[in-house]
């Protein structure tokens, strides 16, 4: 076999043998991709999955089952507004009238004379919209004078209080009127003090129901 016998040179023996050679591994090379080609997922080049088989729906991340979608979180620029507080109810009608649902003033003849007995009013008005209640007995009632300092002059429930049982409904925007009549004298609560005339100058009045409270009206005596 290592020393050909023939008629030809040795090298042409040797040519031949090699390209036998060179065919045999060919041969065989291209069994072995064929076997490996018809084996089941051994490459792309397999056979392509059956179009019949329906495609398994896909999961969601393992991230996304535990955090929340960003879509879902709320960020300080994205916060939504407070809603708005719901608006108060207003009065009931024919409930109590409340100092806020009352206006009071103190009517004055705006002069008087020395000793003179002018006549006061105390004036009651309800300025809600609706019709309410409220107690105007006479001791809930009381027109106080003080002078250009302050100290106090007279009050109407001094020396001669009065008392009565006055509950009313007053309607929306109508005025109730109390006169009180000034004897020209002063007075103190216990009314023991000596009652004497004021001295001419400038007064104001005060004017109360229960816990409802007016504002000054001038009264000047000369």
């Amino acid at each position: 076999m290592l020393h050909p016998v023939g008629p030809l040179p040795a090298a042409v023996y040797w040519r031949r043998r090699l390209a036998v050679l060179v065919a045999l591994l060919v041969l065989l090379g291209g069994l072995g991709w064929l076997l490996l080609s018809l084996v089941p997922g051994s490459g792309s080049s397999g056979p392509a999955a059956s179009p019949t088989t329906a495609a398994a729906p896909a999961e969601p991340p393992a991230l996304e089952r535990v955090v929340p979608a960003v879509s879902g979180v709320r960020t300080p620029g994205t916060t939504a507004p407070p809603s708005a507080p719901p608006a108060p109810a207003g009065p009931t009608p024919g409930g109590s009238c409340t100092d806020e649902m009352l206006g009071l003033e103190v009517r004055t003849p705006g002069t008087a004379a020395v000793g003179a007995k002018p006549t006061f009013e105390l004036v009651v008005v309800n300025t809600s919209p609706v019709p309410c209640v409220r107690t105007l007995d006479k001791q809930l009632q009381e027109l106080v004078m003080v002078d250009a300092a302050g100290a106090r002059v007279w009050g109407s429930n001094d020396c001669f209080p009065e008392s009565s049982s006055d509950q009313r409904t007053l309607a929306p925007g109508e005025p109730v009127v109390f006169p009180v009549r000034w004897g020209g004298l002063t007075s103190e609560p216990t009314c023991t003090a000596e009652r004497v005339t004021p001295s001419p100058g400038d007064y104001v009045l005060r004017g109360r129901l229960d816990t409802k409270v007016s504002g000054d009206a001038p009264l000047t005596i000369g």
